[in-house]
């Protein structure tokens, strides 16, 4: 029942058209294709997670000896900035990096161009080490095309370790969420393994590579450029890319306190805790007030509104940005599920992977009565820097 979100240390686009040039501070990201000078033309991005942030999240959250303890997926997000051209079915493609990369300073076309960190060519600065095609270690693979400017475009595992695939796909099309969500459990797993020296974890994290299918990616024809542009960790808006870490700690168990389940449709829902303004690095844990809005009439020497009723077993929230009415964290029937011990109804919000100095709103999601409601009760709070 908890999200988690972990940021980039590091990401950056590399150009075929610019094999020597660095963006390592791009407020975008690219994967396209275009045609320039009659030769087809590519962009590819490399996003890299912090191995110690992951191994420390995952420790602390779902075990302490052993990986398959407590049930977690995790997903990588990230979100569309500008996306044309789409085909029936556009093909984004993920794979674990096989190589270490420096992020370097650039941005793109700055003049001079930015040479001191990745590039097509290059994994650090113009000159220095190139990625590797030729010779490559086992289960590594690299694509180059010895018509654009340079050979290179990155290195990367693909198959299977210990029954983990490292290759994951997302299909793009009109009807369907042009944003990136993957889940990327199974490569994170083996990155998890490698670093505690566990059997089968033989890749290491140098992060994602994501790039449109090689069938594609040079293709001689201005009609089928495909232009998909994320946001980056450097852009100033609230959709940097993530991994959504979720683990499933869900508990009900009233011990012995009295109240019962609510029951009726017709109910008040609320935060009785709520201290509508939070730290970043805080971990709060919200309680629900639940009282039903016509409780059934009883002889009784006190007040009935002072009765609090836990939410059913089928209870999920939600957090909303309360200015763009997106989501932020979905409902979501295994990790977003509603706890509950002996004071109330309750489920922990993880305050770092909100945008600061920004309003959210809490949506309860509950089934009541044979019928599912969703209670948008104007429960609103603020994250703030500090």
């Amino acid at each position: 029942m908890a999200v988690y979100k972990i940021y980039p240390t590091k990401d950056a686009t590399i150009y075929s058209e610019y094999p020597e040039m660095n963006t390592g501070l791009d407020q975008i990201l690219e994967a396209s294709t275009y045609l320039k000078n009659s030769k087809g033309q590519t962009s590819r991005y490399l996003i890299k997670f912090s191995q110690t942030e992951i191994n420390n999240l995952f420790d602390t959250y779902v075990t302490s000896s052993t990986i398959a303890k407590r049930n977690y997926k995790i997903n990588l997000r990230n979100y569309a900035a500008l996306v044309t051209g789409l085909n029936k079915n556009t093909t984004l493609e993920i794979y674990p990096i096989s190589q270490s990369w420096d992020l370097g300073t650039g941005k793109f076309r700055t003049e001079p161009i930015t040479e001191n960190g990745v590039s097509w060519v290059f994994t650090n600065s113009s000159g220095s080490n190139k990625w590797i095609t030729g010779a490559l270690n086992a289960r590594t693979t690299a694509s180059y095309n010895t018509n654009v400017g340079g050979i290179g475009g990155c290195t990367w595992f693909t198959g299977s370790a210990s029954g983990n695939n490292v290759e994951q796909t997302q299909v793009l099309s009109y009807s369907d969420p042009i944003d990136i969500n993957v889940d990327v459990t199974s490569t994170v797993k083996v990155w998890i393994s490698q670093s505690k020296s566990i059997t089968g974890g033989d890749i290491p994290n140098e992060g994602f590579l994501i790039k449109q299918t090689s069938s594609v990616e040079f293709v001689n024809s201005q009609s089928a450029e495909t232009t998909l542009r994320y946001y980056s960790i450097d852009t100033h808006t609230i959709y940097p890319p993530h991994l959504d870490f979720k683990f499933d700690d869900y508990s009900f168990n009233t011990g012995s306190s009295t109240n019962t389940i609510l029951t009726d449709a017709e109910a008040f829902i609320s935060i009785y805790n709520n201290q509508n303004t939070y730290f970043t690095q805080s971990i709060e844990r919200f309680r629900i007030a639940a009282i039903p809005k016509y409780p059934t009439r009883t002889f009784s020497t006190s007040s009935i509104y002072t009765t609090n009723f836990y939410l059913p077993t089928a209870s999920f929230y939600a957090i909303k940005d309360s200015e763009t009415n997106e989501y932020v964290i979905d409902f979501d029937s295994t990790y977003t599920k509603i706890s509950a011990d002996d004071k109330s109804s309750y489920f922990d919000i993880y305050m770092n992977g909100l945008e600061p100095e920004r309003y959210y709103t809490v949506l309860i999601k509950s089934q009541l009565d044979g019928t599912t409601q969703v209670f948008d009760e104007n429960i609103n709070f603020k994250v703030i820097n500090g």
